[in-house]
């Protein structure tokens, strides 16, 4: 479902049932009815079945606690923010769901998502959280959401490849990250076809966003508008394009049969690859043999930089059942539950002390990912994003492929991008 289209109709929805449900409560939002158990649904998507039984876990350790709340958990992994906003639309949308800080401004906006302030008590710690996690489910000063772990991206690499040829340590500048990525493009078995690649890339806006920002560049204007065509962020985004198309030590997924940086790495098809966090319980259980290690980015102009995804916990505005629903938040984002969730590794816990508790920051495969949480691009950019990520994506590719050359490119997927957003408004 398009933006457009999805706005439109969640206006008139929220016209016609604004004052149905906006009608005062004779309860405090924290308060259960006595008595009486209530189901509540909880949606979101599934990375791997680990994370699910895990949940689960996390889940029944909830209920014990509080035998008066049922939770009913729904994975939807095909078309999952559509499947939400349609289900919003038709007043069936679960009480309390994942949402990705990509989509959490279109939501916020159209006041379907119920503020978490009124339910915070000062027990519940809200301070524990990063700041900056905690700012992108905020909107006109009112908290939508509660993140319940994030990931930036590190430098993923094989130990035996670097000890091949002949590098001691992972690359700290971009200079010596072209460097390496030559030294580790290796045809093997010298029939002119590339067996190992330097670098395996992925072209997408979501991990090229601190590059274009390396030299100044800005992805959108303050009016909403994409901006990235611009010649400080195409001169971050050249370096991109001269690695795959000049130099050749750069390959994506489709050149090499593989579906993303992760499984390039896994299976000896690149030597380095930019990754979150989840690749690593992902190399444990899929390639067990491949001896890797994981590093902060290359610095690029002399500035560090990373992206951050994170998501939240929200819940619906017309939930039936708020306490209970808060209930579950409040418990899945608390210290006993995210410690809980932390353990599966796929992710980093959003509140400090969890964080500090968690050992990720003093194990070496987890420190990189920590260390540059500072410094990282949360992957959100106003309600506009998604419609500049499709449009810069689709041209990005076609500029790697030397279809057309990078500024046509950039210049085509800014106007098509700012031409649909203004139609949008």
């Amino acid at each position: 479902m398009s933006r457009f289209g999805f706005s439109c109709l969640l206006f008139g929805a929220i016209a016609l049932t604004s004052c149905r449900n906006q009608a005062p409560s004779s309860r405090s939002p924290n308060t259960l009815q006595p008595n009486k158990t209530v189901t509540i649904t909880l949606s979101g998507w599934q990375s791997n079945p680990n994370e699910t039984r895990l949940l689960h876990q996390v889940l029944q350790n909830f209920e014990a606690k509080n035998p008066d709340i049922h939770v009913k958990h729904e994975v939807i992994n095909s078309e999952y923010m559509d499947v939400i906003k349609t289900r919003l639309i038709g007043d069936v949308a679960p009480d309390v769901f994942y949402l990705d800080a990509l989509e959490a401004p279109l939501l916020m906006q159209y006041n379907v998502l119920e503020p978490l302030e009124p339910y915070i008590i000062p027990a519940f710690e809200l301070a524990d959280f990063e700041p900056s996690l905690l700012n992108a489910f905020k909107h006109n000063g009112k908290l939508y959401g509660l993140p319940k772990d994030f990931s930036t991206l590190a430098l993923i690499y094989n130990k035996k490849a670097f000890a091949a040829a002949g590098i001691a340590q992972p690359p700290k500048t971009w200079d010596q990250f072209m460097a390496a990525s030559k030294a580790l493009t290796i045809d093997q078995n010298h029939d002119g076809k590339i067996d190992q690649y330097g670098f395996g890339l992925a072209p997408e806006l979501a991990r090229q966003v601190f590059v274009l920002k390396a030299f100044g560049g800005q992805l959108i204007a303050p009016n909403g508008y994409a901006t990235f065509a611009e010649m400080n962020s195409l001169k971050g985004l050249q370096l991109v394009i001269d690695q795959y198309r000049r130099d050749r030590t750069s390959a994506q997924p489709t050149d090499v049969g593989a579906t993303s940086g992760s499984e390039m790495l896994g299976q000896g098809k690149v030597a380095m690859t930019i990754e979150g966090t989840w690749a690593i319980p992902y190399f444990k259980e899929t390639f067990p043999n491949l001896d890797f290690a994981t590093a902060e980015i290359p610095t690029i102009n002399g500035k560090p930089g990373t992206m951050a995804f994170t998501v939240a916990y929200v819940m619906n505005r017309k939930a039936k059942h708020k306490a209970a629903a808060w209930k579950l938040i409040a418990y899945l984002t608390g210290s006993e539950g995210m410690s809980a969730w932390a353990k599966q590794g796929l992710a980093l816990p959003t509140r400090r002390s969890v964080l500090a508790g968690s050992g990720y920051r003093q194990n070496p495969l987890y420190a990189p990912f920590v260390q540059s949480a500072s410094y990282s691009t949360i992957w959100q950019a106003g309600q506009n994003l998604p419609t500049i990520r499709m449009n810069f994506n689709n041209q990005f590719i076609s500029a790697l492929l030397a279809e057309q050359p990078l500024p046509q490119a950039m210049k085509k997927a800014q106007e098509t991008a700012n031409r649909e957003i203004y139609l949008a408004r």
